[in-house]
């Protein structure tokens, strides 16, 4: 599986979206603190959590006993970069040419 098929795999579940939700809103969680975000299970979330960190959308970094989750968004703008961007550059200049169109007159 190349790196961009683990990135839609771990995007493509709903628990895992809201986790990294979870993330953004405030980076840094603990385990527990996610599980009390999701209501679910420590082992469902630390399954979760393995498989955003196999997809390099989270990072972890222990502090003391406890492990610190950071969401990383590089993945997803190069997601960004390769699958949407290049489909809107067309329709933001048609915009621009017709604004520019429309204030000559």
């Amino acid at each position: 599986m190349t790196e961009i098929d683990k990135v839609f795999k771990a995007l493509a579940d709903p628990s895992r979206r809201k986790l990294l939700d979870s993330l953004h809103a405030k980076n840094g969680q603990t385990l527990g603190a996610l599980c009390n975000e999701l209501e679910m299970a420590r082992q469902s979330v630390t399954q979760h959590l393995g498989l955003l960190e196999e997809a390099n959308l989270i990072s972890v970094e222990r502090q003391g006993r406890e492990k610190l989750h950071y969401f990383n968004p590089v993945p997803i703008h190069e997601i960004y970069e390769r699958w949407i961007r290049k489909f809107e550059r067309p329709h933001l200049e048609a915009m621009h040419d017709l604004k520019t169109k429309l204030e000559r007159k």
